[in-house]
């Protein structure tokens, strides 16, 4: 794929909010992915400020005259609808989707429910409220077998279930996240993300990225805070694999009504080599190990080209062309 059109990017953008922190799980990560994009908007001339909406009134973005936001906010509070509602009421254009797509995407069993609907493979699972439906659960999916929120991201809550007297604490560590669990058959293979750039109708999906972590558990810590997981780009799948995933991707994107990014999470089943949609992310990592950077690097676009082309996408749900 070559490179996309990041031309005019210096056109006067206004006054930009980085929004990030905010009150959620990811909040750690999310002020790391909201200092790097404000470094990159910066570094382009756009005048760009930080804006942590857990500790300002987001009136103050209307008050201050700000005419659009990148959000840099990851889970709850910043990443299912409900900043993008704020900002729709208040006026002010934002990256990413919008309220309707941003919340179902956030919740992982909405997400799922669509896509079996759509004709797209993802794995079986089971919502649970306990942990009795969490071993009946178990019976049914069979080990091992993935328990984790069905509203949270950055693999925060989640646990790899062996056996069935283990269900107990995976369902405990789940539920102090959300009381929306979900039991998720486990796919044993190659595991790859895809981001997604553009419109609803027209999606442009970004190289696959394969990951290869430590005895396969790409967890938090190995996520964000270490350097021992392998990133793959060019994923060196096998032939026709990566191209039929990346319309995969951007079906399962279109589906949802998803605009401006997002990146989706794939399993590749090692035996029959059939890839299953896990989740989706409407407001994906900006970090220093992040992946939409690394895959819009192997198309040719930099870190801070990708930050001003995002900014330059912005829209209102009311005035939304996609």
């Amino acid at each position: 794929m070559s490179a996309l059109d990041t031309s005019g990017m210096n056109a006067n953008l206004g006054k930009v909010a980085v929004l990030m922190g905010g009150a959620s799980a990811e909040r750690e990560v999310s002020l790391m992915s909201g200092s790097g994009v404000l470094k990159a908007l910066r570094a382009k001339g756009v005048d760009a400020h930080a804006f942590d909406p857990s500790e300002r009134d987001l009136r103050d973005l209307q008050r201050e005259g700000f005419a659009r936001c990148f959000i840099a906010l990851h889970g709850r509070f910043g990443e299912d609808g409900t900043v993008q509602g704020a900002l729709e009421l208040l006026g002010i254009p934002y990256t990413g989707s919008g309220v309707m797509a941003s919340a179902i995407s956030m919740d992982k069993v909405m997400t799922k429910r669509i896509w079996r609907f759509e004709g797209l493979p993802t794995p079986a699972w089971s919502q649970v409220h306990s942990a009795q439906e969490t071993r009946a659960a178990f019976a049914q999916l069979g080990s091992p077998m993935i328990v984790k929120p069905a509203r949270e991201g950055s693999s925060i809550g989640f646990a790899k279930v062996m056996r069935i007297d283990e269900c107990e604490a995976a369902y405990a560590l789940a539920s102090k996240h959300d009381p929306q669990v979900l039991c998720e058959q486990f796919i044993a293979g190659d595991e790859v993300t895809c981001p997604v750039l553009g419109s609803t109708q027209e999606p442009r999906a970004l190289p696959v990225i394969r990951i290869v972590a430590p005895d396969g558990n790409y967890d938090y810590q190995n996520k964000y805070f270490t350097d021992v997981t392998q990133y793959l780009v060019p994923a060196n799948l096998p032939a026709g694999e990566e191209e039929a995933i990346a319309a995969m991707v951007c079906k399962a994107y279109s589906v949802l009504g998803c605009r401006g990014w997002a990146r989706a999470d794939v399993m590749i089943d090692a035996k029959t080599r059939k890839p299953y949609l896990l989740e989706i992310n409407t407001s994906p990592g900006m970090t220093g190990h992040s992946l939409v950077p690394m895959s819009a690097k192997a198309a040719g676009i930099s870190y801070e080209d990708l930050c001003v082309l995002l900014l330059q996408n912005t829209a209102l749900d009311a005035r939304a062309s996609a």
